[in-house]
């Protein structure tokens, strides 16, 4: 997937901070910033959304639409920790978040909280504004970023089977549409990187 790059990124596991600067804060962001951000995804009930969606839990919805992408990029940060400090506390928690996300995914692959609890009739009709393509790029950088530190397949499944299922909806041929805040883009390249799948 490399092969049209002029320019190949150093792998950031092969990079060690030894420094006074930037090693005591990339270990403050691994012991203290992840650990208050993942648990302020549990008390505002950004987690619980997922286990919602999946029928683990019959609370009411919390929060904003676009809510999904901060649990995502808690999960790619915490996959980038993974990489460079393994932790099986870390490991283990981030395995019962990606399995609430994995059976919440519904059985065409669609993945998006808000609209499988709130507005299951109005997926994909408000693009401009309700984000949908924005969370699932994160979803995707989330996936690789934890296949890669991890080995673990069960993210990138579910990423590429949300992948499959806009492919079939999106793109030449089929609708075309633009969403109101751009990320899906750098995460279908990854994501392509990561599986070698060229649709992506």
């Amino acid at each position: 997937a490399m092969r049209y790059a002029k320019l190949v990124p150093v792998p950031f596991t092969a990079v060690t901070f030894t420094d006074r600067f930037w090693a005591p804060r990339q270990e403050i962001n691994r012991t203290r910033t992840l650990p208050h951000n993942i648990n302020t995804c549990e008390k505002t009930g950004r987690l619980r959304n997922f286990a919602q969606a999946a029928g683990l839990d019959s609370s009411p919805y919390t929060g904003h639409y676009f809510h999904d992408s901060d649990v995502y990029k808690v999960i790619e940060g915490a996959a980038y920790c993974l990489a460079t400090h393994p932790d099986p506390a870390l490991d283990t928690r981030l395995d019962v978040i990606i399995d609430h996300i994995a059976k919440a995914q519904q059985p065409d692959g669609y993945l998006n909280t808000w609209f499988i609890l709130k507005e299951p009739d109005r997926r994909w009709t408000d693009l401009p504004v309700k984000h949908e393509l924005y969370c699932a790029g994160h979803l995707f950088e989330a996936a690789v970023a934890h296949y890669e530190a991890t080995g673990k397949r069960k993210l990138l499944e579910v990423a590429c089977r949300f992948a499959d299922h806009i492919d079939g909806l999106f793109g030449p041929g089929k609708r075309h549409a633009v969403p109101g805040h751009e990320e899906i883009e750098l995460a279908l390249i990854k994501l392509w990187r990561a599986t070698g799948e060229e649709r992506y």
